[in-house]
């Protein structure tokens, strides 16, 4: 139990259904539709399309989407919702038009919004409202406007250079060159024109016509590739999700092309290595943490890629063998210098979980990438387009490497974890490249430290940035600082929160659902 006299917040007990994302109108949006007799999926999809509104710079219709949904029978389903690059780009062509790296924003960026498609097929197979009921909360936001709460104010005032540069991104949100103050009313009436579009004829509204005309000609008139033969073409594909076992839990991700299994990795890690049961806030936790995250991130970047790319199978990655060799790089008594540490880009995301009566869970995430994706705005229908092709690489013969229809390494993942053929929680950890260690940490902290929800998502977090140096949050006292400095490490004070989370689990015993949010966004778990 949490000292009452520090700051903080209990975690939300309550029976009935419960919703956990990171923006109080959604999760709102969320509940009034558990309410009024909808399920989880219909609550996740609504929740999305209201974050797609209200969270602009996070989260919207020109992202991608993963989902996993756990059924009251016990039955898992993975849905992967990303987009695949252009048919007419390639790695080669881009190295021939000079460029040596992919470029993290502009139409060289785009892939294809995978979002909406998901939404769409996720909904016809599990939901019980159609998208004119699930979409009217976003509807109403984007048309009527909404208040622009703290978190999201902060992190809008950092983007207004790109959206300047932007006629669409000008046009539709910024307000005389400037972003919306916090507390300050915004419109996107554009966005709500679209989302009736698609609330009324699905996501062909979206992918065909005078839409997908509109963001194909944005992004040819920069330079891309996007047709509109590749937004036709668009998939969401049920996938099956990959696991491992922690603590007696089994917690599942999606398999690449997501970064899901570097999260598995870690846990395989920390079971091998004992992090996880090293006293909660010790710097030798944090330190033996880190020391497996540079590992495992180390694999996903030289071998995680579309799938039909990878020369590894995710078998053989989650595999003993492979989890023994890695842990001898791992010294409990210092920082590995021959450990390679890939450098991490920032970005954004959002992740939801809705748990409902019948104890259906859903863990859903979607995302632009970088705050508004691409930097790229479609002036008519007020679409951020994403920057996903980020996540490519353009070294000749990497499985990553950019190709034709391909999908890219992807950085959202959501999570679920099971007990007895039952889920018991459903969990994301928001944050581009951060996702796989807040997955490890947040978990480890429930299951190695008996934490609550609420109090695993406060606890304080160190991770590296786009350099070798740890990023430490003000939770972490300097006593602990020190003694990882001495372990080898660099540490300074993290410029940014990392990440953020949303967690529900499941009490069958005594039948009730416990949420918590992560304190580092503005939003908040609900039930009744």
């Amino acid at each position: 139990m949490r000292d009452f006299d520090r700051t903080g917040r209990s975690p939300v007990i309550a029976e009935n259904g419960m919703a956990a994302t990171s923006h109080p109108l959604a999760t709102m949006t969320a509940l009034s539709i558990l309410r009024d007799g909808g399920n989880a999926v219909d609550a996740a999809i609504a929740a999305a399309a209201t974050l797609a509104v209200v969270e602009p710079h996070m989260t919207g219709i020109g992202g991608d989407c993963f989902a996993i949904i756990a059924e009251p029978d016990g039955s898992v389903h993975g849905l992967n919702g990303s987009g695949r690059a252009p048919k007419a780009a390639s790695a080669a062509r881009y190295r021939e038009m000079g460029h040596r790296q992919m470029p993290q924003s502009g139409a060289l960026s785009v892939t294809v919004p995978g979002a909406i498609k998901a939404w769409e097929t996720l909904a016809a197979r599990f939901g019980t409202r159609g998208l004119g009921v699930l979409l009217s909360d976003a509807i109403g936001y984007a048309e009527e406007g909404y208040a622009v709460h703290p978190r999201v104010a902060r992190d809008w005032q950092g983007l207004v250079e790109g959206l300047a540069a932007d006629a669409g991104g000008s046009r539709h949100y910024l307000a005389g060159g400037r972003s919306p103050k916090v507390f300050s009313r915004h419109r996107v009436p554009a966005l709500g024109r679209t989302l009736r579009a698609i609330a009324g004829k699905g996501a062909s509204a979206f992918y065909e016509g005078a839409i997908a005309a509109e963001m194909a000609a944005v992004v040819r008139a920069g330079g891309g590739f996007l047709d509109e033969e590749d937004l036709a073409a668009v998939t969401a594909d049920w996938v099956e999700p990959i696991g491992t076992r922690y603590r007696d839990y089994d917690v599942l991700e999606i398999p690449p092309n997501g970064q899901g299994i570097t999260a598995l990795i870690l846990l395989n890690l920390f079971a091998a290595t004992g992090a996880g049961r090293l006293a909660a806030d010790s710097a030798e936790r944090y330190h033996r943490m880190i020391e497996c995250a540079r590992a495992a991130y180390n694999v996903r970047d030289h071998l995680v890629a579309d799938p039909a790319a990878m020369a590894v199978s995710p078998e053989t990655l989650l595999s003993p063998q492979v989890t023994a060799s890695l842990a001898r790089n791992i010294d409990p008594g210092g920082r590995n210098p021959h450990l390679e540490l890939p450098p991490l880009p920032d970005s954004d995301t959002v992740y939801l979980t809705v748990v409902d009566r019948d104890r259906r869970a859903v863990s859903f995430i979607n995302s632009l990438y970088a705050g508004f994706g691409a930097r790229l705005v479609t002036p008519e229908s007020g679409i951020a387009l994403q920057n996903r092709g980020a996540c490519f690489t353009l070294e000749e013969g990497h499985p990553n490497e950019l190709g034709p229809g391909k999908r890219p390494m992807h950085t959202i993942i959501p999570a679920m974890v099971m007990k007895d053929g039952r889920a018991a929680c459903s969990f994301g950890v928001m944050g581009g490249a951060y996702q796989p260690m807040g997955h490890a940490h947040v978990l480890s902290n429930m299951l190695d430290h008996q934490m609550d929800p609420q109090q695993a998502l406060d606890h304080a977090r160190i991770f590296w940035g786009d350099s070798e140096v740890l990023g430490a949050e003000s939770g972490i006292p300097g006593a602990v600082r020190g003694r990882l400095a001495e372990l080898g490490h660099r540490v300074a004070d993290a410029p940014n929160p990392h990440g953020g989370g949303q967690i529900v689990a499941i009490d069958h015993e005594s039948g009730f659902l416990i949420g918590g949010s992560d304190p580092r966004k503005d939003g908040l778990a609900l039930g009744w």
